[in-house]
């Protein structure tokens, strides 16, 4: 669910400063830009501070941020509430030994990434990402790390695509939007 604090004016104006291009990557897409929210540093700061104050005091111990979007995100929450941030790559990113979890795609597979060692068994986290549409991502960030017994707290994100139903792939995990692009 979206956050649905009306007296918040700051949603209104993070809203308004996501960009939204027709037809990219390709025709019939509705591209949720939100670079220009990261041009605006009031929106930006916006973001941050909604999720600093839902997370702070929850003693969450990982931020893991899912690339790219979710590096953007992710430090500064992580810097917050005095968590460590834990980035999720793409294959073959990441130097060293690595753990990876294989999830689906349209067409096709993709792996998601991290270090051996990042997060341990009994950790608490928070999983970042700018946007949620099907959800395999999330999902896939989800799995890797309850593989290492890590308690994935609840899942963030800017923007939900409602009309993807990612939210229905994550089961029980909760999701915390700020925005729903509808």
């Amino acid at each position: 669910m979206a956050f649905e604090d009306a007296q918040d004016h700051r949603i209104a104006r993070i809203s308004s400063a996501i960009r939204v291009i027709p037809d990219f990557p390709k025709p019939g897409i509705m591209f949720q830009d939100i670079t220009t929210l990261l041009l605006d540093p009031t929106a930006f700061k916006d973001t941050i501070d909604l999720f600093v104050e839902r997370y702070k005091g929850k003693n969450i111990s990982v931020v893991a941020g899912i690339e790219a979007r979710g590096f953007i995100f992710g430090p500064p929450i992580a810097l917050a509430i005095g968590a460590k941030f834990v980035p999720m790559r793409k294959p073959n990113k990441l130097p060293g030994a690595v753990i990876s979890q294989e999830y689906s795609l349209e067409y096709g597979t993709d792996k998601i990434e991290m270090h051996v060692g990042a997060v341990q068994a009994g950790e608490r986290a928070l999983v970042i990402d700018d946007l949620i549409a099907t959800g395999g991502t999330l999902c896939a960030a989800i799995n890797l790390l309850e593989r290492v017994e890590v308690d994935v707290v609840e899942c963030a994100c800017v923007i939900e695509l409602p009309e993807l139903k990612g939210r229905d792939r994550l089961g029980d995990k909760p999701l915390f939007v700020l925005v729903s692009a509808a």
